[in-house]
Formats: C-alpha cells, sequence, structure tokens
C-alpha cells in the first residue's frame, strides 16, 4: 500500500474548517444558535458516548463566561452544523505519555473522531496557555472564531495579533546499505520502556530546511552522517501542536557515537526483524498504530 493511501492518527476531519466564516463576526454569532455542536471535554480529555464516539453537546453545555472555538461545519448529514469546542481553565503540561488513560481511548477512537479531536485538543490548549500578551503581558481576547488571539490597544494592551502555532518535527527512517540487504536505525529514547524502539526524531531550529534538520537530528544523536534525505509523509501530533515530518535518509556508515543524554541505545534492524516486531513478535517493541513512525516502519518492509 503506498504511504498516500494509508489512514494516517489525527488526519482526515471531516469537519469543513469554513475559514472564511472566522474573519466574519455577524456570520459566527449568527451561527451560535440550537444548531450549533459542542464539543464535549473534560479539560482537554475526550468525552465518550455510549455508543463510542465522541460526546456532542450544545452551546448551553458552555460555561456562560467560556471561550468558544469555531472548529468548522459537519455537511456528514444534510446541511450545516456549526461546530464549536470551549477553552479549559488551563492548558497541559504534563509529558505527552503520561496519561494511560487518554491513550485508551484514542486507541478505540473512529478515525474521523480521532483527528477532530486532535485538532480540538490542539487549538484549545493553545487558547488555555495563551492567555497573555507575549509582547507586552496584558490580557488577550479571542479572535476570528478561536484561530487567532487579540491584545486590544483600547484595554491598554498593544496591539499584537498571536495566531496558534505548530511546531515542525521531523522523524526519520535511516537505512543502512550492506551484504544482506538493508538495515534500519532505530532508537529507544531516555525513559522509554524497556524494548521499546522507534525512529529517531527532532525539531526543525530556526534557519534550517527539513533536510537539514534530519541530517543534524541524526548526526547529533547516533554520530552517523546521512544523504539522499526525501518525504515520506506527515501527521499532526496534538502534544500538544506539532507537525511530524515523515522522511527516509541513507547512512554513510554504521559506525554508532550514541548521544547517552538523549537516547538510551541505538540499533540496526533487518527487514525480517522489523516485519516481526510489527506482528508483536520481534526483536523490540514496535511503535502503536496511531504514531506515524509504525506506519513509516510499515511502508519500508513493504516498499
Amino acid at each position: 500500500m503506498r504511504m498516500a493511501d494509508r489512514q494516517i492518527a489525527f488526519s482526515g476531519s471531516p469537519l469543513d474548517r469554513a475559514d472564511n466564516l472566522r474573519a466574519d463576526p455577524a456570520a459566527l454569532a449568527g451561527m451560535m444558535n440550537w444548531k450549533a455542536r459542542l464539543l464535549l471535554l473534560d479539560g482537554l480529555m475526550p468525552s465518550i458516548g455510549d455508543d463510542g464516539r465522541i460526546a456532542w453537546g450544545t452551546l448551553a453545555d458552555a460555561a456562560p463566561d467560556a471561550e468558544l472555538v469555531f472548529l468548522g461545519l459537519d455537511r456528514s448529514e444534510g446541511g450545516e452544523k456549526p461546530c464549536f469546542a470551549a477553552v479549559p481553565g488551563r492548558g497541559d503540561a504534563s509529558p505527552r505519555m503520561a496519561n494511560p488513560q487518554l491513550w485508551s481511548l484514542m486507541a478505540n477512537m473512529e478515525p474521523g473522531d480521532l483527528a477532530l479531536y486532535g485538532g480540538a485538543r490542539s487549538i484549545t490548549d493553545w487558547h488555555a496557555r495563551h492567555r497573555f500578551c507575549a509582547q507586552c503581558g496584558e490580557p488577550t481576547q479571542i479572535a476570528k472564531g478561536g484561530w487567532q488571539r487579540d491584545c486590544p490597544r483600547e484595554e491598554g494592551g498593544c496591539g499584537a495579533q498571536h495566531f496558534p502555532r505548530t511546531d515542525p518535527v521531523t522523524i526519520m527512517l535511516v537505512e543502512h546499505a550492506s551484504e544482506s540487504g538493508g538495515r534500519l536505525m532505530l532508537g529507544r529514547g531516555k525513559g522509554w520502556p524497556e524494548g521499546r524502539f522507534s525512529a529517531l526524531a527532532g525539531f526543525v531550529e530556526p534557519g534550517e530546511t527539513i533536510e537539514e534538520a534530519v541530517q543534524r537530528e541524526v548526526f547529533e544523536e547516533s554520530g552517523i552522517r546521512v544523504h539522499d534525505v526525501s518525504y515520506i509523509a506527515s501527521q499532526p501530533w496534538p502534544f500538544p501542536s506539532q507537525l511530524m515530518i515523515g522522511c527516509h535518509s541513507h547512512a554513510l556508515n554504521d559506525d554508532l557515537v550514541i548521544d547517552e543524554t538523549e537516547m538510551a541505545e541505538i540499533n540496526f534492524y533487518s527487514r525480517e526483524d522489523v516485519t516481526a516486531a510489527l506482528a508483536g513478535t520481534g526483536p523490540f517493541i514496535a511503535p502503536p498504530p496511531h504514531a506515524i513512525a509504525h506506519q513509516l516502519l510499515k511502508w519500508w518492509i513493504e516498499k
């Protein structure tokens, strides 16, 4: 199966984002009626209904002083249902793997629900953590249906406009050719469970291309130089709001010099090893299906 044909977790939201409506306060106000739906969240946790789907309520379920984010229009059943989410009282500062209940819930979500929840989680978490202007420190106000925050001059602010951020992260397969066939370099990060291995990953830094970020991160963590960096696929990752950029690269050698401040282990694995790990019988524990690293490993053994 081509990578483009795979269902990547958190992608494929069923909503029309309707960007043209975000800048129209009158149109947004007109949608806040009995037809509008409110995504029910417990803080940043999803609420699941008796049918196993994410739960919806009405705008009456929101607190009177809640900041509402316009998620888009639901046209799945004919007509147009405006969809909103309320900004929680605080953001999520915990490590992304620290909530096993959340991972259990997400593992059973339908793809469209997971994509919708991921987008709502990212944008509402951003609002909860950016209630004050980074330029002057004054309180900010929600704008453009929740896709902007303004620091109002008329209330003593500086007039700055703030927009939701998405942080680019490269996640890369590193392949080393050998007489017995290609091997894949995978690593186990500090603090990870024993046996859990995945593709190396790292943030794209200011002034870098994606290719340069791949080359730098791989060298920093493993001491390996790579070339022929190519793009495979991407994934929105709402913890808190990243874009995982999946790449493939070729190692010039296999002489590992591991950065022990970040990595617990780095090893090379054969195609047979990776195939067995994805089946649950290999020499390492593969990334879970909702992580793009899982899909990248499947792409590699099938290419």
